[in-house]
C-alpha cells in the first residue's frame, strides 16, 4: 500500500495532495498542468516535498517532520517515464541488466529472461532502442521497472504517442502487471477512456488539489463539482431551478429553460434553488419536431453535427449537445427543429 500526504510549492502553483492506494491500478487524472506527474516525481523521490509523509508498505520514503528522504534508489518504485528512458548506447537486455545490477549474478540472468519472456522480447533483445518499435521500447521501459522487484509501479503516461493498436498492446501489458505482480500501480493519464480501460480507482487532481476520487464508473456518473464536471467533458452543464422536490417519492421537478423536467429527489437542496442541470450528452434523448412538445420536453434548433466513430454529436447551442446513435437521426439530419427528452435517472444537479 502506499500513502502519500504531499506539499510542495513551485513558482506559481502548489500542489498538496493526500490519499492512499493499495494493489491494482490506480489513476491520477487531470489536465496539464495539475501536479500528476510531480506527485509521482515527489513519490519516486525526485522531487523533495516541502512537508507530509510517504509510506510504502511499512517503510517511509519520507517524513517531513523527521528528516526522512530515503534516495530514489532506495525507494523500492519502478518508475515508467513519458519518453521510455532507455540507454541508447545499450541494448535492450543490456538495459534490463544494468537495473537488475544489485541482484546476485545467477539472480540477475533469470530474472532478465523471465523479463524477456513475459513481455515479449525475446527476439528483440540484442536490439538497441533506435531499433525497437515504440511499443518494444514500451515493454522494455516497463520490464526494466519492474525487474528489480518494486513494492510500486508508477507510469506516468505510457500510452503518449502511441497510435490505436500499440496502445492496445500496451494496456494488455498493464494488465498483465495487474495480475502478475501484487503491487500498487499508479498510473497518470489526462485520457478519460484509459481510466475506464485500466483503472480499479481514480483520483482527480485539479490545481495541486484532489477534488474527488472513487471507481470511475461512480466518479463519471456523479461528478462532485461544476470544475470536475467541465473536466471530464461528457456534460450538458444547464441552468435550472428546483421548483419542486418529493422525498417520499423520491422525485424533484425542475425548471429547464421552457420546459419542466422530473429528476430523482436531491437531498439538500430546497424549492427555488438556483443550480446546474449535468446531463450526459449520450443519456438525452432527441426526435423531429412533430406537433407541439409535452411539458417534460425541450424544443430546440439544431445548429450542427459532428461526426463521431460510432454516433453523431448533435449540437444546439448554449451548451446544449447530443450524441445520438447514428442510425436512429440519420434520416432526419437536415431538420431543423427537434424535441430533447430529459431522462430522470440521469440527472444530477450541481451548486451555482
Amino acid at each position: 500500500m502506499i500513502a502519500a500526504k504531499v506539499r510542495k510549492k513551485l513558482a506559481g502553483f502548489t500542489l498538496d495532495v493526500e490519499f492512499t492506494a493499495t494493489a491494482g491500478v490506480t489513476v491520477l487524472f487531470g489536465a496539464s498542468g495539475a501536479g500528476k506527474t510531480l506527485t509521482l516525481d515527489c513519490i519516486a523521490g525526485f522531487q523533495r516535498p516541502d512537508e507530509g509523509r510517504i509510506l510504502l508498505d511499512d517503510a517511509i520514503l519520507y517524513d517531513g517532520a523527521s528528516g526522512v528522504n530515503l534516495r530514489p534508489q532506495k525507494r523500492k518504485c519502478g518508475y515508467v517515464f513519458q519518453n521510455y528512458a532507455l540507454f541508447p548506447h545499450l541494448t535492450l537486455k543490456q538495459n534490463l541488466a544494468f537495473a537488475a545490477d544489485r541482484l546476485p549474478r545467477l539472480e540477475r540472468h533469470r530474472r532478465i529472461n523471465e523479463m524477456l519472456e513475459k513481455f515479449k522480447l525475446v527476439e528483440v533483445a540484442d536490439r538497441k532502442p533506435d531499433q525497437l518499435s515504440g511499443g518494444q521500447q514500451q515493454r522494455c521501459s516497463v520490464a526494466r521497472a519492474l525487474i528489480g522487484d518494486p513494492a510500486l509501479l508508477l507510469l506516468d503516461e505510457p500510452a503518449r504517442g502511441l497510435d490505436a493498436p500499440l496502445r492496445a498492446d500496451l494496456y494488455e501489458v498493464i494488465r498483465q502487471v495487474r495480475r502478475d505482480f501484487d503491487i500498487p500501480v499508479l498510473l497518470v493519464t489526462h485520457d478519460l477512456a484509459e481510466c475506464f480501460e485500466l483503472g480499479e480507482e481514480m483520483f482527480i487532481l485539479r490545481e495541486g488539489r484532489v477534488v474527488q476520487s472513487g471507481p470511475p464508473s461512480k466518479v463519471i456518473a456523479r461528478p462532485a463539482s461544476l470544475d470536475v464536471a467541465k473536466l471530464i467533458g461528457l456534460y450538458n452543464l444547464l441552468p435550472a431551478e428546483i421548483l419542486q422536490l418529493d422525498p417520499q417519492k423520491n422525485t424533484s421537478l425542475l425548471r429547464v429553460g421552457d420546459a419542466q423536467v422530473t429528476g430523482r429527489y436531491y437531498p439538500g437542496r430546497l424549492h427555488g434553488d438556483k443550480v446546474w442541470l449535468c446531463v450526459p450528452q449520450a443519456a438525452l434523448r432527441v426526435k423531429p419536431k412533430n406537433g407541439k412538445p409535452a411539458a417534460h420536453q425541450l424544443l430546440a434548433e439544431l445548429q450542427s453535427i459532428t461526426e463521431r466513430p460510432q454516433s453523431l454529436l448533435l449540437d444546439f447551442g448554449d451548451g446544449l449537445s447530443v450524441e445520438a446513435v447514428r442510425e436512429q437521426v440519420e434520416p432526419y439530419r437536415h431538420n431543423k427543429e427537434w424535441v430533447i427528452e430529459f431522462p430522470g435517472d440521469s440527472l444530477h444537479v450541481l451548486s451555482r
